[in-house]
């Protein structure tokens, strides 16, 4: 079974040792992703509507990398610091999946990595494997 990984190049990732997206077989899974660019900043601070948004295309762009689209999403987890933010996060989560509808699971967490991330998001994709 061939297993693939891709990076988005975030300080995060060479830090903690980790993938944004690892593929084995027709199985993505893709790790919790957060507003955070390529220089480590973190934008939208105080706008969990736009963090949602970029953190979604950030997903995105990790899927397409692995030949793959927010279409084979079958599950999405958000992880939020404040759950009075539901409205925004859940706007955006149906911008981009309200067609798609995968299995979603939203909790509140006391805190991410910063105090600047408000979401945080994680899915699992399923492809057809390439022959």
């Amino acid at each position: 079974m061939t297993r693939r990984h891709i990076s988005t190049g975030t300080p995060w990732e060479a830090i903690a040792g980790y993938s944004r997206a690892v593929q084995v077989g027709s199985l993505i899974y893709v790790s919790g992703t957060t507003a955070v660019d390529t220089t480590g900043q973190i934008l939208h601070v105080d706008d969990a509507y736009e963090q949602m948004v970029y953190v979604l295309k950030k997903i995105e762009a990790a899927l397409k990398q692995l030949d793959s689209s927010l279409q084979d999403v079958v599950r999405t987890r958000v992880y939020v610091t404040n759950m009075d933010d539901i409205e925004q996060v859940t706007k955006a989560h149906c911008e981009f999946f309200g067609k798609i509808r995968p299995a979603n699971t939203l909790v509140e967490v006391s805190r991410l990595a910063t105090p600047e991330m408000l979401v945080e998001v994680e899915v699992d994709a399923v492809v057809q494997e390439q022959g």
